[in-house]
C-alpha cells in the first residue's frame, strides 16, 4: 500500500478503521461512558421522535377533516422525521465500538439513511413554508392546490433526499484521495460537506425570507380589516402567527445551526475547531429537530389535538363498561338547528363542524 501517493491510488478495500485512524477520529474498542450517555440520550430521543410522527400521521388518516394540502405536507413531514428516528436509531445501533466491524457500504448505508432523512425533512419544512405563503396572500383557509400536485410535490422531496443521500456512495467521497478526507465522517469529501451544509443553509434563509413575509402581510393586512372586525380578534391572529413563527424559526435555528456550523468548519479544514468534541451531542440536537415539528405544526391545532386524544384513549374507553360515546361528539340534532339559523341569516352554510361543550354547541377551531 502506497500512501505517499494518496491521490493515484484507491483504498476500496480498507476497514474503516483505517480511515478514521488517517483523519484522527480514533474508535475506542471499548465501550466508554461517554458512548453510554450519547447512545442513551440517542436511543431516547429516537424513541419520542417515532412515537409523536406516528401518532400525527394516524390523526391525519383518521380524520377526514385533515385530508387538505397543508395536512398531506404535514403528513410527509411526519413521515420524513419518523425515517429519520429509524435512521439515527439504526446509527445508535452501529456506533461507538460497533463501527470497527462495518465494511465501507455498511458505513455508507449507515450514513446515507441520516442524509436522506434530514434532507426529507428540512425540505419538506420549506414545502410547507410554501403552502402557507400561498394560502395566505390569497386569503384562503386551505390551499386550491390538487391532490396530484401536492403528490408530486412529496415525491420530488424524496427523490431529492434520496439522490443527496446516495451522492457520496456514489463516488462524491475520499477513498481515492486521502488528503480530502473529512474528520467528522473520516470516507466523506470535505467539499462534499461544504455542499451539504450551504445547501441545508441556503434552504433555511429561503424559510427565514418566506415567514418573514407572511408575518408583515398579515400584520398589515389585519390593521386594513381591523377598521370593520373586531380588533380583539386580529390581535390574536397576529398574536397566535407570531408565536407560531417564532416557535418554528427558533427551534430550526437553534437545532440546526450548531451542527451546520460544525460540519462547515470540518468542510474547510479547519483543525483548530475540535469539531470532534462537539459533533454527536450535535447531531442528537439536530435530530430532535425531528421531534419538535409535530409539537410546533400538528399540537398547536385544536382538531389535531383532539384526533390525539381519541387515538390514545380508545382502548381506554373501549375498556369501560357501558361508555359507548366519547367526552367529545357531534349532536346533530342541536347541529342541524344552529346550522339552519346561520343559512338564515347568512345566506348559505359553511360546512363548519360542531361539538358539544358543557351546554352549548360551538364550532370546531384551529389556532392559527
Amino acid at each position: 500500500m502506497d500512501k505517499s501517493t494518496p491521490d493515484k491510488k484507491c483504498y476500496y478495500n480498507e476497514n474503516v478503521t483505517f480511515f478514521y485512524e488517517l483523519s484522527g477520529k480514533n474508535i475506542s474498542d471499548y465501550w466508554r461512558s461517554r458512548d453510554y450517555v450519547i447512545v442513551s440520550l440517542g436511543m431516547m430521543v429516537c424513541f419520542i421522535v417515532i412515537f409523536s410522527n406516528l401518532l400525527v400521521m394516524g390523526a391525519i388518516f383518521k380524520n377526514k377533516r385533515f385530508h387538505y394540502p397543508i395536512y398531506y405536507l404535514l403528513g410527509n413531514l411526519a413521515l420524513a422525521d419518523l425515517f429519520a428516528g429509524v435512521s439515527y436509531l439504526h446509527l445508535m445501533f452501529h456506533t461507538g465500538p460497533w463501527t470497527i466491524k462495518l465494511s465501507q457500504y455498511q458505513w455508507f448505508v449507515r450514513q446515507g439513511l441520516i442524509d436522506t432523512s434530514l434532507t426529507a425533512s428540512v425540505l419538506n419544512l420549506l414545502a410547507v413554508a410554501v403552502e402557507r405563503h400561498q394560502t395566505i396572500f390569497n386569503m384562503q383557509l386551505h390551499s386550491k392546490m390538487s391532490t396530484r400536485r401536492v403528490f408530486i410535490i412529496m415525491v420530488c422531496i424524496w427523490l431529492v433526499a434520496i439522490v443527496m443521500g446516495l451522492v457520496p456512495i456514489m463516488g462524491w467521497h475520499c477513498l481515492c484521495n486521502l488528503d480530502s478526507c473529512s474528520t467528522m465522517a473520516p470516507l466523506y469529501s470535505r467539499s462534499y460537506l461544504v455542499f451539504w451544509g450551504v445547501l441545508n443553509l441556503l434552504t433555511f434563509f429561503i424559510m427565514v425570507a418566506v415567514y418573514t413575509r407572511i408575518f408583515v402581510y398579515v400584520r398589515r393586512k389585519s390593521r386594513q380589516m381591523s377598521q370593520h372586525t373586531t380588533q380583539m380578534r386580529h390581535k390574536e391572529t397576529v398574536f397566535n402567527l407570531m408565536k407560531t413563527v417564532t416557535m418554528i424559526l427558533g427551534c430550526f435555528v437553534f437545532c440546526w445551526t450548531p451542527g451546520l456550523v460544525i460540519l462547515l468548519l470540518d468542510g474547510v479544514g479547519c483543525d483548530a475547531c475540535e469539531v470532534l468534541r462537539f459533533e454527536k451531542y450535535f447531531l442528537v440536537l439536530a435530530e430532535c429537530n425531528s421531534f419538535f415539528n409535530p409539537i410546533i405544526y400538528s399540537f398547536r391545532d385544536n382538531d389535531m389535538r383532539r384526533t390525539f386524544k381519541e387515538i390514545l384513549c380508545f382502548l381506554c374507553r373501549r375498556g369501560r363498561p357501558g361508555n359507548g360515546t366519547s367526552g367529545v361528539y357531534f349532536n346533530t340534532m342541536e347541529q342541524e338547528k344552529y346550522k339552519s339559523r346561520a343559512a338564515k341569516s347568512t345566506g348559505k352554510t359553511n360546512g363548519i363542524p360542531f361539538i358539544r361543550a358543557g351546554s352549548e354547541d360551538i364550532p370546531a377551531q384551529s389556532e392559527t
